[in-house]
């Protein structure tokens, strides 16, 4: 037989290979696909399916609070005082409607009937799905007259719909305990990951009450147990106010600008809410149907659009631009801009599973017609934040202009074009960006043990000097040329800011590896703050890594060594020695010779690294802006508050 023959005889194909997983058997065996993922973040989108229910009842009106707890051993209870779940019998099915919605993928009463006019939950897997990845799940509804309870676990009911008191309230209360079996780790509960996603939907609903309590053993140093309550009458105009107080960001004008407006029959609304600061970045964070657009969509489109026309209009009118000039472009308008889109609608059609991106084309109608009409309006009854607004667009043009002119000097000198590469970078020799990596090392000492330590085949390393420029505080025309900044820019290949093309990087992995200090933290957030700023698909995408240098090395005779990256590891080290030890203590990378920073940092094999990611843009965009802002106080509260999650601090 040949090399055929031979697999399809070891690899036979028949009617009895074909698997048909029965009710919810699929989601335990495929949980990714349901909830993403099997660490904390999936652990924590448990808690958001079972909230987006009690959410979609405030929805439809008939819920005003939500109250949310953590309790001793991470089990999770979510309870409102909406209507209750059915618990009558669902014809079709034969069993209890709530009963129903627990056990069966795809029930619920959120497909175009009379249950819900809108919703986020739309593919009515969320209860389900929550049941089937759980150890147990129990489920109470009091109708208005009586209480009722049933049990599962692991998806199976335990116990039938019974009767177990009466009450003349209404609601329904969730406690589940999610499954080890499943999940990598079931005690991570992180309060302020919660804490953030529980205050935003207060924002974007707004009057709702949301109460989040941690209940779990408290640790001995630890007074009073965690609990917030969330509720804002102002809405998402509250939100934009929060984001700007949480940043420190001086505004340019007093009142957050508000706009609303829904169809005839109340199956779709839209509301927008923005304000700008003093600053040359801007925060547009939209939403669907209480679901964040982080891609964006027809509503952000709408609200774009709309914004550009209108003030260009303006510009024209108030004598901010002449008639032989060009049109402001959107990014102008939209410079120092924190702006809150959302927009509920009864059918939300979401490109990809992740509801990442609205593709409705009825909203951005609907947005840009909000928007055109009602900020016409406004611009003349504030003709002071007209004028405001419009003088920071110019500005930002003018600042786009020198940029451009910048960007065009440097090519005619060639950085910008890899016409030829920086002189100091020690490129390596594959040009295949799937296995190459750059390290940006922190001073020529740590530079030249790097680039004699390295595999030259991958490795790249580009060793930096001097002081960093903090992006937070200059718009893109100082940065282009920077002497500091450019030999990234060549490096990486793939331009800055609105040139940026993530397709021409030169490098999969970039590494950042400085010192484990206070100097060597400071460079790493400049250079992590330039990144996200004017090369932000760069971080989303993965590819900025921090490199993890040892701490220590032990050394215990002459040829065994020991490296820890922590003091904890140290120590734990020195107690499994339990003999005498020489303890060096790296004060910087340029102290390693060539051979222990390959072992220690830079041997894929061996090394430890950090893959830099941005879960959520609002609470990146936050940090950034306390910690490379011109405002002392917020940083030194930032520190405080934080000080306690720091490892390796070298002081």
């Amino acid at each position: 037989m040949d090399n055929l023959e031979i697999a399809k005889t070891e690899q036979e194909y028949t009617a009895d290979e074909i698997q048909v997983l029965e009710g919810l058997e699929a989601v335990r065996k495929r949980p990714g696909m349901y909830i993403g993922s099997t660490g904390p973040k999936g652990l924590h989108h448990l808690v958001y399916e079972i909230v987006d229910n009690s959410i979609d009842e405030a929805l439809a009106g008939y819920c005003d609070k939500i109250e949310v707890s953590i309790l001793p051993g991470n089990v999770i209870r979510v309870s409102d005082n909406g209507r209750g779940i059915p618990v009558g019998i669902n014809q079709k099915m034969g069993i209890p409607a709530v009963t129903v919605v627990f056990t069966v993928l795809h029930a619920g009463g959120k497909f175009g009937g009379g249950g819900y006019k809108v919703s986020g939950g739309l593919h009515g897997v969320g209860a389900s799905v929550v049941n089937a990845l759980s150890t147990w799940l129990e489920v109470k509804v009091c109708d208005g007259e009586k209480i009722y309870r049933q049990r599962y676990e692991r998806g199976n009911i335990v116990s039938e719909l019974e009767v177990i008191g009466e009450s003349s309230e209404r609601g329904t209360e969730v406690t589940f305990k999610a499954d080890p079996e499943i999940f990598q780790e079931t005690d991570v509960y992180d309060y302020s990951v919660l804490e953030t996603r529980l205050r935003e939907q207060a924002f974007l609903n707004a009057g709702i009450k949301i109460v989040l309590n941690d209940e779990r053993e408290q640790e001995e140093d630890v007074e009073e147990r965690k609990h917030d309550v969330f509720h804002y009458e102002g809405g998402i105009a509250s939100f934009v106010e929060y984001i700007h107080k949480k940043r420190s960001l001086d505004i340019l004008h007093e009142d957050v600008i508000y706009f609303a407006a829904s169809n005839e029959d109340d199956t779709a609304s839209a509301e927008v809410a923005f304000q700008y600061n003093d600053k040359y970045s801007d925060l547009i964070l939209s939403f669907a149907n209480n679901i964040r657009t982080t891609d964006g969509g027809t509503h952000e489109e709408g609200f774009k659009r709309a914004i550009t026309t209108v003030m260009n209009e303006y510009a024209r009118k108030h004598k901010f631009l002449k008639d032989s000039d060009k049109n402001l472009l959107g990014e102008d308008f939209r410079e120092g801009m924190t702006a809150i889109i959302s927009v509920k609608l009864s059918e939300a059609q979401f490109e990809g599973q992740t509801k990442a991106k609205l593709g409705n084309t009825a909203m951005r109608t609907m947005v840009q017609n909000l928007v055109n009409d009602k900020l016409r309006i406004y611009f003349d009854e504030h003709p002071d934040v007209t004028k405001t607004i419009l003088e920071k667009a110019c500005q930002a043009a003018l600042a786009r202009e020198k940029a451009r002119h910048a960007r065009e000097l440097v090519r005619r000198k060639s950085p910008l074009e890899n016409a030829s590469l920086p002189g100091k970078l020690a490129d390596c020799q594959s040009r295949n960006p799937e296995e190459t990596e750059v390290y940006i090392v922190e001073g020529d000492s740590a530079g030249g043990s790097a680039k004699n330590g390295r595999d030259r085949k991958y490795q790249a390393i580009l060793p930096l000097w001097g002081k960093m420029l903090n992006v937070e505080k200059v718009r893109e025309d100082k940065i282009i040329g920077n002497d500091k900044l450019t030999p990234v820019i060549t490096a990486l290949g793939c331009g800055v800011g609105k040139e940026f093309d993530i397709s021409k990087l030169r490098y999969g992995k970039v590494i950042i590896m400085a010192d484990a200090d206070v100097d060597g933290s400071h460079i790493r957030t400049l250079l992590l703050t330039f990144f996200y700023r004017y090369m932000q698909p760069l971080v989303e995408q993965g590819h900025v890594y921090i490199a993890q240098p040892p701490l220590y090395r032990i050394t215990k005779g002459k040829t065994n060594h020991f490296y820890a990256y922590t003091d904890e590891e140290r120590d734990k080290i020195l107690r499994e020695l339990n003999c005498k030890t020489d303890i060096q203590r790296y004060k910087g990378l340029g102290e390693m010779d060539p051979e222990q920073l390959w072992e220690t940092t830079m041997n894929p094999e061996t090394r430890i690294m950090l893959r830099v990611n941005v879960e959520d843009a609002m609470v990146a965009d936050e940090t950034f802006s306390i910690l490379m802002g011109e405002k002392v106080e917020p940083r030194r509260l930032f520190i405080e508050q934080n000080a306690k999650y720091v490892q390796n601090l070298d002081i």
